[in-house]
């Protein structure tokens, strides 16, 4: 007896709904994930990214030399075997202040993201969720410090702090956190009459606890991408203040005081001691800028499929 196998073309069709039922469905963080993993440029600024901080830790204990260590013999030396980024004017070896200026550069863009970030997301969830007049008077309050002039701010607290690392970071933190709190508002505005939210509410839960638990979480993916962006936004920041001789003093370096450094030697051929910061820099920024759109892309919910 011979069976067709039209007969059993409806079975299949059953079997492979089951497995569609029975197969579970990806979390919004699975999803993001391998939304992430596709894009290549993404993958490729968060492998650069991973590497410059590595090079950052081990860095300068690989090359030999010590950062702060002048020898005058050697000075303004080219790249060679012996200084792999050559030395600058006191034959301080360019490598090992590279990598140790990495450190001070990806420190200042971490901790001032991480400071916008909880000063941001508390101040603009609560007047984003108490709303009426206590959101209008926190948000004039932001409209007044939006408005100073950005170098103000950073002179006036070099004269009362004096000028170092800590300085760079409360500078870069002062004004930083405000577009986190304009777009923590303007997210808690949206879902704070969602229904889970008014459930919530009606359950007896303190505004504190809903803000914490409901409307934060589901803020999360711009949380992120808006740190990830604001990385390399105070890395730059931090350069360009080292660069006009407000940052870190002698004899710690930072990829902006290099560079300030090297521009001023740059007409006399000794081109590496600017090249290899600012190289650095551009590097950083355009590994964080690409991973932060790749971030984006993966956290919007109207890429899900």
């Amino acid at each position: 007896m011979i069976v067709s196998d039209d007969l059993f073309i409806p079975m299949r069709k059953d079997s492979s709904n089951a497995e569609a039922i029975v197969r579970p469905q990806l979390t919004y963080w699975q999803g993001a994930w391998i939304r992430l993993r596709g894009n290549k440029l993404a993958l490729m600024g968060l492998v650069i990214i991973i590497l410059l901080v590595g090079m950052a830790i081990v860095g300068p204990m690989i090359s030999g030399h010590d950062y702060a260590k002048q020898s005058i013999i050697s000075k303004n030396k080219a790249p060679s075997d012996a200084n792999w980024f050559g030395t600058d004017e006191f034959g301080r070896d360019v490598f090992t202040r590279v990598w140790y200026g990495a450190r001070i550069s990806l420190f200042v863009g971490l901790m001032a993201a991480l400071i916008d970030f909880f000063i941001g997301v508390l101040y603009g969830g609560i007047a984003g969720y108490l709303g009426g007049r206590v959101d209008n008077m926190m948000m004039r309050f932001v409209d007044i410090l939006y408005g100073l002039p950005y170098l103000l701010v950073v002179i006036l607290l070099m004269v009362v702090m004096g000028p170092g690392l800590m300085t760079i970071i409360v500078a870069l933190s002062a004004t930083g956190w405000i577009g986190m709190a304009r777009t923590i508002r303007g997210q808690v505005l949206q879902m704070k009459n969602s229904e889970y939210v008014l459930a919530a509410k009606t359950m007896g839960a303190k505004p504190f606890y809903i803000i914490r638990k409901h409307l934060l979480p589901n803020t999360i993916g711009i949380i992120i991408v808006y740190v990830t962006l604001s990385v390399p936004s105070a890395i730059f920041s931090e350069a360009f203040l080292s660069f006009l001789g407000l940052g870190v003093q002698a004899p710690q370096a930072s990829w902006g005081v290099m560079a300030n450094d090297g521009l001023s030697t740059l007409l006399s051929g000794h081109w590496w001691r600017l090249f290899f910061p600012a190289f650095f820099i551009s590097l950083t920024m355009l590994a964080f800028n690409v991973l932060g759109d790749g971030l984006r892309d993966a956290f919007d919910p109207k890429s899900r499929r």
